[in-house]
């Protein structure tokens, strides 16, 4: 369980971005262990529920040991064929989705196929709290005797605000239902696998990458441990995000180009359900061709707070080449 805690340290980092550039931090506040969790089934929705909290929330400054964790599982096999997260109150008011650090679900028992020694990350969402729906007939398959692990974390520069609650609710396909399970693989600019923080640049935190003023386009190159059709594609990213990009260098292919939707400053609104690639044909990769991540950001020459980046896609894709290749990207 201590090196779960670690890759807990590491998942953040997928979904860590600022609570606007001018209140940004590098510490990641994180729910107090006194709080409430609690895990409901009704029919083919799972849902998890963090809170209600007060915020602003202090951390303990171990970040392993003040991740909020909830242990759960499931009442039958299921196949996850889609998500979205929430932020509120208890009385039901809508927060704004800055207050969400994070919602991520773990596999405790189940090897991520990206990052091998590491638990499966198969679902989760940072402020662009898109809504998954992956295409009919595919889902990821979770196990009744597998345990499950939620964590959530908010800002603690948010508003003073009582009764604070999250919720990630996980969609379900019918009992019964022909379902083609979907591995989950994880690709991004900066590092995505704990074991490999080691190899971080001096420009790397957990937070992200370091964003220079003005225009930045940062690449890096990618390998592919297992061949597979990919289907869907949950993209993530923080404010002053401009593109990501996935590129076959080997093919010269362009596979995947995402445009977020942002404010006039930059803030990161979320991703358009046009720009989330979603394939039920999809297109393939390999293990023999080389790739590249790339991001790019603008970070305004007026805004003097640090800003740091990411550019990352959870790939949901079935084993081995596509029957049918898609030939060109969203």
């Amino acid at each position: 369980m201590k090196n779960l805690f670690l890759i807990a340290i590491f998942i953040f980092a997928w979904n860590g971005h600022a609570f606007g550039a001018a209140q940004h931090d590098n510490s990641v506040p994180t729910l107090n262990k006194k709080a409430k969790t609690k895990v409901t089934t009704q029919g083919d929705l799972v849902t998890v529920t963090f809170g209600p909290i007060d915020l602003p929330t202090g951390h303990d400054g171990d970040l392993a040991a003040s991740m909020p964790k909830h242990i759960f599982q499931l009442p039958r096999d299921m196949y996850l064929v889609g998500y979205k997260t929430s932020i509120f109150q208890k009385d039901g008011t809508p927060l704004p989705r800055e207050f969400l650090h994070h919602i991520l679900l773990i596999s405790v028992d189940e090897p991520s196929v990206s990052c091998p020694g590491e638990p499966l990350f198969f679902a989760g969402a940072g402020m662009e709290m898109g809504e998954t729906s992956f295409p009919s007939g595919f889902g990821v398959k979770l196990e009744k005797e597998k345990k499950l692990m939620a964590i959530v974390a908010f800002y603690h520069k948010a508003p003073p605000t009582q009764d604070v609650m999250a919720s990630f609710e996980m969609q379900m396909a019918p009992e019964g239902a022909k379902v083609q399970p979907m591995d989950v693989y994880q690709v991004g600019v900066n590092v995505v696998c704990y074991s490999k923080f080691r190899d971080r640049g001096e420009n790397e935190t957990d937070e992200g990458i370091k964003i220079n003023p003005g225009v930045q386009v940062l690449s890096a190159p990618t390998k592919f441990l297992k061949d597979g059709c990919i289907k869907f594609a949950y993209p993530h990213g923080h404010d002053d995000l401009l593109l990501i990009s996935l590129e076959n260098k080997t093919t010269r292919q362009t596979l995947l180009r995402t445009v977020p939707d942002v404010s006039p400053d930059g803030t990161l609104l979320g991703f358009p359900p046009h720009q989330v690639y979603k394939d039920p044909i999809g297109f393939s990769v390999n293990t023999q061709d080389d790739y590249e991540m790339t991001m790019v950001y603008h970070h305004p020459l007026h805004d003097p707070q640090l800003q740091y980046g990411m550019g990352n896609y959870l790939l949901y894709m079935t084993p081995g080449a596509c029957q049918n290749q898609r030939s060109a990207s969203n």
